[in-house]
């Protein structure tokens, strides 16, 4: 391993450990080297505060004139709710910039290093890239598909089954698949559910490990059916919005609101999957959890807005037609018609299998 890809793995490192915490920001690390020391290092923690760059700036202080940093993503050259960090590091001295990523974003992408270059800094890109495009999926996609990032989970029995035909579903996989769902969770800015769910299950749909982050619970629910009494009305762990349609309860919505639920309304009767990524994206919601039944699923990749899928499989036969599936809707006509997935990757957890996969048809 290289100087520059040591420093740049140190630079990743500190970026994935605020995974979960930056949204609609993008993760990015830096590390200062002078004289073959790090003078100083930092790490974006939340949309509005300090960039990496500013964080390993003031650390290094004066030891970052003359310096080499490490970044993971071009430096920034707009002025937003923070300045531009391509010029903080020209009033600081830097001498070189090796730099992972370029910025997708269209008002910094290549500004940052032409500011950069027009003062004498000497600029590297390229180094750990992959690395650093895979870090920021999500904020990739949000920016360059203009609506939120959306992760299918499902935890299933090996004929793919989500549940018994009693509707019995607890639990179909382990213990540690059920942990890194709750990561899972942590690491999305939204959680979605259909009001089916909520209906059968009154889930809580938090984010049950230490130092996890719940994520806002978003729910389906085009006659505004949610009970009153349910837990995501209730237990004012994490944000409720509810989507419905335009014929609703007046007074339930009153109700509602008096809680603290968000209600957003669609222009038609129901729900539809456009309208609802439209406000989201109005919203600033660059990731979504997408944890509903069968048919909610199914809207969603019909409706060709799944970018990831994260299957639990667990080593289970349930059987019964009337056993519900995690994909149901219409399906295909042909098989050739059926949505592939690539960069598959299966890993053991607990007693199960994890597959993650990104649809081909993207």
């Amino acid at each position: 391993m290289s100087n520059d890809q040591f420093y740049m793995e140190l630079a990743l490192q500190n970026a994935k450990a605020m995974k979960g915490q930056t949204d609609p920001n993008p993760l990015v690390g830096a590390v200062i080297v002078n004289n073959q020391r790090i003078v100083g290092i930092g790490a974006h923690m939340k949309a509005g505060e300090p960039h990496a760059e500013i964080h390993a700036l003031n650390m290094a202080g004066d030891q970052a004139k003359g310096a080499t940093i490490y970044v993971t993503l071009e430096p920034c050259s707009h002025h937003g709710r923070t300045g531009p960090c391509a010029e903080a590091l020209v009033q600081a001295g830097i001498k070189k910039c090796v730099i992972a990523s370029l910025d997708p974003n269209p008002i910094v992408s290549g500004n940052g290093v032409r500011i950069l270059e027009k003062a004498g800094i000497e600029v590297i890109i390229g180094i750990c890239e992959q690395e650093a495009i895979e870090m920021n999926e999500v904020f990739n996609h949000y920016i360059t598909a203009d609506r939120p990032f959306i992760t299918l989970k499902s935890g299933i029995s090996l004929d793919g089954k989500i549940a018994t035909h009693t509707a019995s579903s607890k639990w179909i996989t382990s213990e540690e698949a059920r942990l890194d769902v709750h990561q899972l969770r942590s690491n999305h800015q939204a959680i979605l559910v259909g009001i089916g769910t909520v209906l059968h299950d009154d889930p809580a749909l938090t984010s049950r490990i230490q130092n996890g982050r719940n994520p806002i619970r978003l729910v389906l629910d085009s006659t505004l059916r949610i009970p009153m009494e349910s837990q995501l009305v209730n237990d004012g762990l994490a944000p409720t919005w509810v989507f419905t349609g335009s014929y609703y309860d007046q007074e339930k919505k009153a109700q509602l609101e008096e809680k603290g639920i968000r209600l957003f309304h669609t222009a038609t009767e129901k729900v539809t999957i456009a309208e609802v990524m439209t406000m989201l994206k109005e919203e600033q919601i660059s990731s979504v959890l997408i944890e509903g039944g069968g048919n909610v699923s199914a809207s969603f990749l019909e409706d060709g807005y799944i970018d990831k899928v994260v299957i639990y499989l667990a080593p289970k036969l349930v059987g019964g037609k009337e056993a519900p599936t995690f994909l149901e809707g219409t399906g295909v006509a042909l098989m050739s018609e059926a949505v592939e997935l690539e960069h598959v990757t299966v890993t053991p957890i607990g007693k199960d299998f994890k597959f993650v996969g990104y649809p081909t048809n993207k």
